[in-house]
């Protein structure tokens, strides 16, 4: 999807569709209406230009990584030897192909990026590290950062 270089416009209602579908992506629209106090076709319509607007990206399911083992992250700071825009593009379509990773910033700081990366273990880490990040297109260097523990995470 391209992304977006202006706002979209919404109303009160909008508004109240999407906090209702942030708690409950799989709300009924029946009960979507009900919950924003419009009637079903209204809703739909309403629901329907959110999402070819792209304000609603999709619908997906929020999988808890610790149930499935993966209860380590790290952030990892990367500095690349080479910003131009070629370099940047090849960086961003390596990153795009190791699956540990689970965000990608481009930041404006003393390093260029800044990445989420999820494991079952140190060990893991240590391995995607050496294996996979080190080796992506004009890496000069990493720092890593492990979490003790997350208090905020909005996408649970």
């Amino acid at each position: 999807m391209a992304k977006r270089t202006d706002p979209v416009i919404l109303d009160d209602y909008d508004r109240k569709i999407v906090a209702a579908l942030r708690e409950d992506g799989r709300m009924s629209v029946t009960d979507l209406a009900k919950a924003v106090g419009l009637s079903k076709t209204p809703c739909q319509v309403r629901l329907r230009r959110l999402t070819q607007s792209g304000v609603i990206r999709g619908f997906r399911a929020v999988i808890d990584p610790v149930a499935l083992g993966l209860d380590h992250v790290a952030f990892t700071e990367v500095k690349l030897s080479d910003t131009r825009e070629q370099a940047l593009r090849e960086f961003n379509a390596a990153i795009q192909r190791i699956p540990e990773v689970e965000e990608c910033h481009m930041l404006a700081s003393h390093f260029d990026y800044l990445l989420k990366v999820r494991t079952r273990d140190i060990h893991r880490y240590r391995a995607v590290l050496g294996e996979k990040l080190s080796s992506l297109p004009h890496v000069s260097s990493t720092s890593t950062y492990v979490a003790m523990e997350t208090v905020k995470d909005v996408s649970s």
